[in-house]
């Protein structure tokens, strides 16, 4: 491919968006506290069409209430088809409170990877769901170990 060509990007489907959300479940969280973005990794589950995380109290959860808008993104690669891909959830957050909400949200597989105490669980409602999935320049790269010192260069 000529440096000068545009590369192909595929638009994907909000099903597909979906469908890639409710496969995974480790994202990053991007969030506004006093005038900053921050992003936070974290662990999540999808239940009626909403995206659930459990976390302890600090900035992401000060960033996170209150219909706050928020992003969650999400990406991954397909060494198969040797395509990339990537997700965007934006929309309002709040903390679960409501004790049949929270009933439902404790019933999702929703297991923290970090140690500690987990006391809120924060829902985020849709607002715009977007996807795109590309080919990668160099697969060969990709198709190795996450431990793999040639993959340092890009993470």
């Amino acid at each position: 491919m000529n440096h000068m060509e545009r590369p192909r990007v595929d638009t994907l489907e909000k099903a597909e968006c979906w469908d890639l959300l409710k496969s995974h479940v480790i994202g990053r969280l991007a969030v506004v506290v006093d005038g900053h973005p921050d992003i936070f990794p974290l662990n999540y589950a999808v239940g009626n069409g909403h995206v659930v995380f459990r976390t302890a109290g600090g900035t992401k959860l000060q960033g996170a209430i209150d219909q706050a808008l928020v992003a969650l993104e999400i990406d991954g690669y397909d060494d198969r088809s040797e395509h990339a891909w990537s997700v965007v959830l934006r929309g309002t957050a709040r903390e679960i409170t409501h004790p049949a909400e929270v009933s439902a949200a404790n019933a999702l597989p929703l297991e923290p990877w970090q140690g500690g105490t987990k006391a809120h669980l924060v829902r985020i409602d849709s607002l715009s769901l977007s996807g795109r999935r590309f080919p990668v320049t160099k697969p060969d790269i990709w198709k190795t170990p996450v431990s793999d010192p040639r993959r340092s260069t890009f993470e």
